[in-house]
């Protein structure tokens, strides 16, 4: 892999743990922090301050607050800012790129307000030639397992090949190995959708409902992303590979998934707002689900799990009333035709 300078926009925990994997490879990275004080937890102490600060960090990673410098030394920048916020940072870079400035996004998720996913937020907020140039990361891989050097493996999306091999060639180790495909919206949405359905498990596991009712909530989230892929031409594949499936296990089952552990919670009676106070970690799937419920409602695919979710989030639906919903739906054929 050539030596190309490369920067990490976000500092959080898979920011954190993604620059330790290019760190690996490179002689210096760079890793632009919102927070003054976890730039400078970093460059002083070689620790992040707030996420994953029991894990010192390689010495050649290099913290700063500086956005506007980064773009324009930097020809790679991989995006790890929340979903939310990523209109609002590209919009800040946009006039300090180049046309070769080779962007890759690694967070996940669907902007709530506009329904947009991350690839057209791109071509928006960039323009058609380079926004359609940006590459997509994407599977099964908490923080915690890559910053520890546990096997991991992800796929890289994009329509360029050429970056897209070259993205594959810069993130691949012998702990972290990464597979490409041509199917961005798929990948996209297996990232984004699998975070709804973590919310959903965690709900059921908080409720004590059981691990036939969770292997059933699962398998039947699989059937959403499924279904609202094949909407938007995405390849029915893509599901049952490390974005779709792969992720989905992982974060609809694991105790370090924020998203199961909010759905725990939630499950329990604790309230979101309670949920949310004082976290410095974000549960992507809590906003994400308002913009895959009015994408899918836009679009006329039924996705009940959501729709749960959503009115449990955001319409006092109390957790009881939306298993029951779901259990007393008309019958149907497991595997209809799709639905419009």
């Amino acid at each position: 892999m050539e030596n190309i300078k490369t920067a990490i926009i976000g500092a959080g925990s898979w920011g954190t743990a993604l620059a330790t994997v290019l760190a690996s490879k490179l002689p210096e990275v760079t890793l632009w922090c919102h927070e003054p004080e976890v730039a400078a937890g970093i460059n002083q102490t070689h620790h992040n301050p707030f996420f994953l600060k029991e894990f010192p960090l390689p010495a050649n990673i290099r913290a700063t607050t500086d956005l506007i410098a980064t773009a324009r030394e930097h020809p790679i920048l991989v995006m790890v800012v929340p979903t939310q916020f990523t209109r609002r940072v590209l919009t800040a870079l946009r006039d300090h790129v180049t046309d070769e400035t080779l962007f890759v996004s690694a967070s996940k998720g669907v902007e709530a307000e506009t329904m947009t996913l991350l690839s057209d937020i791109h071509i928006e907020i960039l323009g058609k030639p380079l926004g359609e140039k940006s590459c997509f990361l994407s599977g099964p891989s908490f923080a915690r397992d890559t910053i520890m050097r546990l096997p991991a493996a992800v796929s890289i999306a994009g329509l360029d090949t050429e970056r897209v091999e070259r993205v594959q060639r810069l993130f691949h180790t012998a702990w972290f190995r990464t597979y490409s495909t041509d199917d961005v919206i798929g990948l996209e949405l297996g990232g984004a959708l699998k975070n709804v359905i973590a919310l959903a498990a965690g709900i059921c596991d908080g409720l004590g409902m059981g691990h036939s009712a969770r292997a059933a909530l699962i398998t039947r989230g699989l059937n959403e992303m499924l279904r609202l892929g094949l909407q938007l031409g995405a390849k029915p594949e893509t599901f049952a590979g490390l974005s779709g499936l792969g992720d989905l296990l992982l974060t609809a089952t694991s105790d370090l998934s924020r998203n199961r552990t909010v759905g725990v919670r939630l499950g329990k009676g604790e309230t979101l707002e309670s949920i949310q106070q004082g976290s410095h970690e974000i549960a992507e799937g809590v906003r994400t689900t308002v913009g895959v419920h009015r994408l899918a409602a836009k679009l006329g695919v039924d996705l009940p799990i959501t729709r749960g979710v959503y009115g449990i989030l955001y319409e006092g639906l109390p957790p009881l009333e939306a298993v029951k919903e779901l259990m007393e739906r008309d019958l149907k054929p497991e595997h209809a035709r799709q639905e419009n």
